[in-house]
């Protein structure tokens, strides 16, 4: 889409062409956009979804919506600015934003606690809609969402985008499809990283209206677990803690509770191993995935440590001994990409939502595998408060899933 005419994003972010009127621009003319999405919720997350849109260049942002009078204010004020001259709604009702015919999508990125009710409103507008993770913060809730998403005529696209990050396309490519280590037998996935940020009402700080850290976070990593396992969770058992982040921090009379460290160990009903090990006062952004195969063994990861050091921010090595070629490298996209959100990740989401809506048919993540993501992090959360394994048939009969 980037080097093709008719897209600016690329060429223009090298080369200027204010001197050019429009009749003389070709590798510069602006992309015909074809698709107009709605933001229901204007934080953080809602702003990058806004510049995504904006960089893939097929779609365009119709309007906004946030129950927050100033994420909304500040949202619209940050799209005025940086794409100036084009027109924006701001709407004043869930009702109004999702229903407005002027719109094919709603891209859905309020807290975690409010999504149940908000796609209850969404789905009635036949709408594509992208929901971003967790797409519930218990499993009754995400029970009902998958339900709702099984139903669903037009795309439904759960926003657990890590599987498009370079690292996690090339393992993906490797292991998977190449099949370059054999049969994958263990999965081990590290991150570390800094706190959780500021949220609107810091809503991120409690496991009532996040999930829990294992959750709300995790359930990126629990994912891509479950994508190199290609099976469903037998038993989990976790250990972790809230050791250092937070906790002295209270808001609006509440003591925050979520942990900011942990292990956790998955078996898998075809007989694979996973691990995961998070730490969240790491002065950095780190995270690794390590597979080991009957015929090798692949390492990938990403870093950002704010170091003034020159040295590649990613690394994937495959050694294959005797059973084949050894590759090292540094996945990566082009600049423009890997700077647009998540590391390039944001970027392909919405690539592949709209190839979806147009019958190109891309793999991304359903809500069926949002519900197992979530299914993992709950499991763990559960453990870690009773120091017991958790058997995930016997979690699961407790919502009457199968």
């Amino acid at each position: 889409m980037l080097m093709q005419q008719g897209s600016t994003n690329y060429y223009s972010s090298f080369f200027k062409s204010d001197h050019l009127i429009d009749k003389d621009k070709y590798i510069f003319a602006e992309t015909q956009r074809n698709w107009k999405f709605t933001i229901i919720g204007a934080g953080m997350i809602g702003q990058e979804h806004i510049r995504v849109t904006m960089l893939e260049g097929r779609g365009e942002i119709h309007g906004i919506y946030d129950s927050n009078s100033d994420s909304r204010q500040n949202t619209k004020e940050m799209f005025e600015k940086e794409f100036p001259g084009r027109g924006l709604v701001v709407y004043d009702s869930l009702q109004e934003a999702c229903m407005d015919p002027a719109s094919d999508g709603l891209i859905i990125c309020t807290p975690n606690f409010t999504h149940l009710e908000i796609v209850k409103e969404a789905v009635k507008s036949g709408k594509h809609i992208m929901l971003e993770k967790p797409m519930a913060t218990t499993l009754e809730d995400a029970v009902e969402l998958k339900e709702m998403a099984e139903k669903y005529q037009a795309v439904f696209q759960i926003g657990l985008q890590y599987r498009y990050k370079a690292i996690y396309k090339e393992a993906v490519h490797e292991a998977l499809e190449r099949k370059t280590i054999g049969d994958i037998k263990t999965i081990s996935i590290m991150e570390h990283r800094i706190p959780f940020l500021d949220k609107v009402n810091q809503w991120n700080k409690f496991a009532k209206y996040s999930g829990g850290t294992l959750v709300e976070k995790c359930c990126h990593y629990f994912d891509l677990m479950n994508l190199f396992a290609q099976s469903k969770p037998l038993s989990v058992y976790a250990v972790g803690d809230m050791d250092v982040n937070f906790r002295d921090f209270h808001y609006d009379g509440q003591d925050a509770d979520i942990i900011d460290d942990a292990f956790v160990t998955v078996k898998y009903e075809n007989g694979m191993k996973a691990q995961f090990n998070l730490c969240m006062f790491a002065p950095m952004f780190y995270e690794e995935i390590t597979l080991c195969g009957s015929q090798g063994r692949l390492k990938a990861y990403e870093n950002e440590d704010f170091l003034p050091l020159e040295r590649p921010s990613t690394h994937m090595e495959v050694l294959s001994g005797e059973n084949g070629t050894a590759r090292v490298g540094s996945p990566c996209y082009p600049k423009v990409i890997q700077d647009s959100g998540h590391n390039g990740a944001t970027y392909y989401e919405h690539k592949y939502f709209i190839d979806n809506i147009q019958g190109d048919t891309r793999s991304t993540a359903t809500a069926e595998e949002g519900f197992w993501s979530i299914v993992i992090g709950e499991a763990a959360e559960r453990s870690i408060k009773t120091g017991e394994v958790v058997d995930i048939h016997d979690m699961l009969q407790q919502v009457q899933v199968k």
